[in-house]
């Protein structure tokens, strides 16, 4: 869901300028998964732009505080949200944790890093939203703690339709700060891609296991 659209163009616009989302309808990207895909997502580099990344920081904190006023811990899914998770933590003065994709296999074996207790309130943090499925495994770590998920902020969603099942199924309330819709109408809207180019784009989003670009 997205909360406000002036903060979702203006996402958008940012994250295009510094290349964190790179649009490549015509030279298509290969992902882990083997899809070919005409977008690739990167928002660990708005860390490199203070400006950028405190923009993001106080967006995201904003919202957390309007969706659930302050919860007890901010929480960062490991590796992609840990440096954003981290700033916004810090913006609400705010203890901070993040959650590993499996438990070391040394040590004390966490799974989550950081100090945190039974029945705390916790709003999650992500970087980036495609199937959700990775973002999950953090929540249910949590759950698995004892602690009350509040809800996920992330800073930008694909928007598939699966993310969108996994999240109802998982009861997990996702808002995000931009989404692939206002990606593709800010980068229309400022030539950064052409009306054909834009067709390109929205028919991936619709079947990006059998898109090929053609």
């Amino acid at each position: 869901m997205i909360l406000n659209k002036e903060t979702a163009q203006k996402t958008a616009e940012l994250l295009l300028q510094i290349n964190a989302i790179k649009l490549q309808p015509q030279e298509p990207f290969t992902w882990a998964s083997g899809w070919s895909s005409p977008i690739y997502c990167d928002n660990r580099i708005t860390l490199s732009y203070p400006a950028i990344r405190n923009y993001i920081r106080e967006h995201i904190a904003s919202q957390i505080e309007t969706l659930y006023g302050k919860p007890d811990v901010i929480a960062g899914v490991a590796t992609g949200a840990i440096g954003i998770g981290m700033l916004v933590a810090d913006y609400l003065n705010l203890p901070f944790c993040y959650v590993r994709p499996e438990a070391k296999k040394h040590g004390r074996q966490n799974k989550i890093e950081g100090m945190v207790q039974e029945n705390q309130t916790v709003v999650v943090v992500e970087d980036l939203i495609s199937t959700g499925k990775s973002s999950l495994v953090a929540v249910e770590a949590l759950r698995e703690a004892n602690l009350n998920v509040k809800g996920m902020l992330a800073i930008f969603s694909y928007g598939f339709d699966v993310a969108e099942k996994n999240f109802q199924n998982a009861d997990v309330t996702l808002n995000t700060l931009s989404n692939y819709e206002h990606l593709l109408l800010n980068a229309e809207k400022t030539n950064f891609i052409s009306s054909s180019e834009s067709k390109q784009l929205s028919s991936w989003r619709e079947n990006p296991a059998t898109w090929s670009g053609k």
